[in-house]
């Protein structure tokens, strides 16, 4: 005979008195308490806002508001502290708030779920906790930016070769080369910004997806949680679910592919076939054989980071293929926005450490820039003096120079002579400057949540 499978009671949300099959528990509650340790703060302020609304319209008495509001603010403080931890006995953290809710007030916690859904309870930790990070990754991608900057100021005459194609191109200059990834850093700075105004809409209010039949103070609500904005039809803020994550992950990837290629750079400078770039001693690991090596281990991962990324973002793509509305598969869009965020906030993190610990072989880097790197010169300067360009271009294309004879002064010369802005000649980095300080004053200038206080 075959067995019956085990079922489980518990106190669930949507518990209706029956039992649930254990397996299937398992399988649909997967790692949802886990992740949602890193939402419970969101989680909590969204409550507690939610709440106070709740007081505002009549539906909680002054009492009761100021009870659940004084027991979430205890609540926030334990998360904290690490005193209140979700484990797998709960299905995910409304739960278990509303559980230890309930459990320290009665009947008072019972009322907290008024007028909300699950839906739109994640849904707005969701966008808290992607503000929050997005407002990190900005702050570190233009801290990454201004690494970059001041490496570029400080080797700003640094002679190297410029390449295309893995070639030797023009002579160029490291002040150059890391202009170039500080303005990298700050395009994808301005893609993260414009992602992080994608969440600033609260969704709070729109329940299952279809409202509520009370006169929620959704406005009011969404400007304690320090929204800039509602996410005004519902069915529209949960069938976007997913959906934004990707654009989300899609501006961390504008960063975190800069960081790949600073990355791939740093690769090939450090090995000793070019010799350019020395990472400073505490980057590197040994070898647990070979006592000489010093690997550059940080910037061989860091180039790896992009792709958890990238992973990431096509998982959401995948998952979002779904009709209207609220669908389970859209908790599985959790782990990867989580898994990507939180990645690229240590990727980032590394760059200013990696940029001032860098030192270059000044030497060596002259010597690559090798004669045959004037010709592009030699055949502007022709076509300056009045030859057809194609002409000058044939011309100096058969006595290009030697590509084993250093360029040597000539190579300052040509690099003194690209003045136009942005050029070798002329970084105009102080334009890189301002760009950066304007996000700096727009962030300093964002509303901060203020549900914190009391009633």
């Amino acid at each position: 005979m075959k067995k019956k499978a085990p079922v489980a009671k518990s106190s669930k949300l949507w518990d209706k008195g029956g039992a649930s099959d254990v397996e299937m528990m398992r399988f649909t509650a997967r790692d949802d308490w886990q992740l949602d340790q890193r939402l419970l703060p969101f989680d909590l302020m969204a409550t507690k806002a939610h709440v106070r609304g709740l007081g505002r319209i009549g539906s909680l008495g002054a009492e009761v508001v100021a009870a659940l509001v004084a027991e979430l603010d205890r609540l926030s403080e334990e998360v904290v502290a690490g005193r209140f931890v979700l484990t797998d006995a709960h299905e995910d953290g409304h739960t278990a708030i509303e559980m230890e809710l309930t459990a320290r007030l009665g009947e008072a916690g019972k009322k907290v779920h008024l007028g909300r859904s699950r839906n739109d309870q994640v849904l707005v930790a969701m966008r808290l906790y992607e503000k929050d990070a997005l407002e990190t990754l900005s702050s570190l991608s233009r801290a990454a930016a201004r690494a970059m900057l001041a490496l570029a100021a400080r080797e700003r005459d640094t002679v190297m070769p410029g390449y295309t194609h893995l070639q030797r191109a023009v002579p160029s200059t490291v002040g150059y080369w890391a202009s170039s990834f500080a303005e990298g850093l700050a395009d994808a700075t301005e893609s993260i910004e414009h992602a992080r105004r994608l969440t600033d809409r609260s969704p709070l209010g729109g329940a299952a997806g279809f409202g509520v039949n009370l006169p929620l103070d959704r406005d009011g609500v969404a400007r304690e949680l320090g929204f800039a904005d509602l996410a005004l039809n519902p069915l529209a803020s949960q069938s976007s679910r997913g959906i934004i994550e990707a654009v989300v992950l899609s501006s961390v990837w504008h960063a975190s592919a800069t960081v790949r290629r600073l990355a791939w750079d740093l690769s090939l400078f450090t090995t000793a076939e070019f010799g350019f770039v020395k990472l400073d001693d505490a980057l590197t690991t040994g070898s647990s054989i070979m006592p000489q090596k010093k690997n550059p281990d940080v910037v061989e991962l860091l180039r790896g980071s992009c792709a958890i990324v990238e992973g990431a973002i096509h998982e959401l793509m995948s998952l979002v293929a779904l009709p209207a509305g609220y669908h389970r598969d859209l908790q599985l869009t959790k782990a990867p926005t989580m898994r990507a965020l939180e990645e690229a906030k240590r990727a980032l993190s590394l760059i200013p450490r990696v940029a001032e610990g860098m030192t270059f072989d000044r030497d060596r880097m002259a010597r690559a820039v090798s004669a045959d790197t004037l010709a592009t010169d030699r055949a502007v300067d022709l076509a300056a003096s009045g030859v057809a360009f194609r002409d000058a271009y044939a011309e100096v294309a058969r006595e290009a120079g030697d590509p084993d004879e250093p360029a040597g002064e000539r190579a300052k010369k040509s690099i003194a002579a690209r003045t136009s802005l942005g050029s070798p000649g002329n970084l105009g980095t102080d334009r890189l400057e301002a760009r950066l300080d304007a996000i700096d004053r727009a962030s300093l200038a964002r509303p901060l949540p203020t549900s914190g206080g009391g009633e």
